[in-house]
């Protein structure tokens, strides 16, 4: 009999090794190289002489009742899951230590235990006493939830078998241990067994899981990205530390639209919903300043307004700097090259920062044209319109292209008090009533008209 073929797998990123060395050459990780037993003795062997069980199949014809969702009576948290929580799905929601995960998840449990719904909260990070001083400083003592401080999988399990909660918070996914797997919690193998069972529990139960995940330095889930590929919905919990605001962001949703997003606002009693996320962003905004650009955005289905702010500035260095918050640096760096490029505007020798205010992230390629003009403005020293608002995406041959969702766009800014907005020529636009449109067909044409170079 043939040997079988042992096989080397990375456990941090899935890469498969002929034989075992100490570094993964595809994904850099140190001792994550394990060795697994093949599935298959190899071709025409199969998995052997014993057979499985015949899968019931069905027609794509066969009509079912949509899921049954649990409004949680927060309308941003709702907005975000695609409106409630679905039964037996598996929620992953990710964020910085300190952003605001624990609280807004904690509000989330009160909420649903309030309007009838069984919760349960397991924490692996906090003693009782935290979370319910916790409570009490957010006003929540007087909900149903059900507390528990736990860090074994095999117990949580058990309790929630037992208990069959309609809904159940794992916080969090990295502190968690089976005595199955011979590593430390938070390894790359404990979290993504921890994972697999938990969601493996949800479908055969019925009980929705929330669990609670820390990101890494690069922004990602800590621990394998195939936890993300287990889960129904993934979240990311986003804001800066300096700003009070705090973005819900869904970037994977199988119940719901991705790109979602829901805004918060942290007070001093926990997290509050903004109705208007545009009207807040654009509270601080003043008199008309250089470099100032206000960009007419879609966040999933959402319009959002935000401000552009740039700052040119002489550079004593050899390499000047470029500073971007909240923006692409790569998306950045592009559009500096087109306008020295097709519009003979020269950044050589001046010092770029680029920050969207209120702590907002954009990764919307129409914001192209309000990132050249705020960098244009501020090299000027040339304000543009207070009333204006831009959205356009730029080629790299200096084209202006049309964007999708121009009327949502443009009835937002309207609604705000905006009256003008430059758009791209192609653009196609219906019912912007009230709504004065200056149309650029290229990015050169657009400087010679704002700024009157060309």
């Amino acid at each position: 009999m043939a040997k079988p073929v042992t096989a080397f797998t990375c456990t941090a990123c899935g890469a498969a090794h002929r034989k075992w060395s100490g570094r993964c050459d595809a994904c850099g990780e140190w001792n994550s190289i394990v060795e697994e037993a093949p599935l298959s003795q190899g071709p025409g062997r199969g998995l052997g002489a014993q057979r499985g069980k015949t899968i019931p199949l069905s027609g794509l014809d066969m009509t079912e009742a949509p899921p049954a969702r649990a409004p949680s009576g927060m309308e941003e948290l709702d907005r975000v899951l695609g409106g409630g929580l679905v039964p037996g799905s598996a929620i992953l929601v990710g964020g910085d230590p300190g952003i605001g995960k624990s609280t807004l998840l904690l509000q989330a449990a009160a909420n649903f235990a309030r309007r009838g719904v069984n919760a349960v909260y397991v924490s692996g990070e906090e003693a009782g006493a935290q979370l319910r001083l916790r409570a009490q400083r957010l006003g929540l003592v007087d909900a149903p939830v059900r507390l528990g401080t736990e860090t074994a999988l095999r117990d949580i399990l058990t309790t929630l078998d037992a208990e069959r909660p309609d809904v159940a918070v794992i916080d969090s996914i990295q502190t968690l241990w089976s005595d199955t797997v011979d590593a430390a919690p938070g390894s790359v193998g404990q979290v993504r067994a921890a994972a697999h069972e938990l969601v493996t529990f949800a479908k055969r139960s019925g009980v929705a899981v929330i669990l609670v995940g820390h990101v890494t330095k690069e922004g990602q889930i800590a621990g394998p990205r195939v936890v993300e590929h287990m889960v129904d919905t993934v979240l990311y919990f986003e804001g800066e530390r300096g700003h009070q605001f705090r973005i819900l962001r869904a970037v994977k949703n199988r119940f719901g639209p991705s790109g979602e997003i829901g805004v918060f606002e942290m007070t001093g009693g926990g997290l509050a919903e903004v109705a208007n996320p545009s009207a807040l962003f654009l509270s601080e905004r003043g008199q008309p300043v250089a470099g100032s650009a206000v960009f007419a955005g879609i966040e999933g289905t959402r319009p959002v307004l935000t401000e552009i702010q740039a700052l040119v500035a002489p550079s004593t260095l050899a390499a000047p700097r470029r500073t971007v918050v909240g923006l692409d640096g790569g998306r950045v760096s592009t559009i500096l090259a087109v306008l020295e490029a097709r519009c003979a505007v020269p950044f050589a020798g001046l010092d770029v920062f680029l920050n969207v205010a209120g702590g907002m992230r954009v990764a919307e390629p129409a914001a192209d044209l309000a990132i050249a003009a705020a960098l244009l403005s501020a090299r000027e020293d040339h304000p543009l319109p207070a009333e204006a608002v831009f959205f356009g995406e730029v080629s790299l041959s200096g084209a202006l292209r049309p964007v999708a969702q121009a009327e949502n766009r443009l009835k937002e800014a309207t609604k705000l008090g905006f009256s003008h907005a430059i758009v791209p020529a192609g653009q196609k636009v219906d019912g912007a009533d009230g709504m004065r449109l200056d149309r650029a067909s290229d990015l050169t044409g657009f400087v010679g008209e704002t700024f009157g170079a060309g």
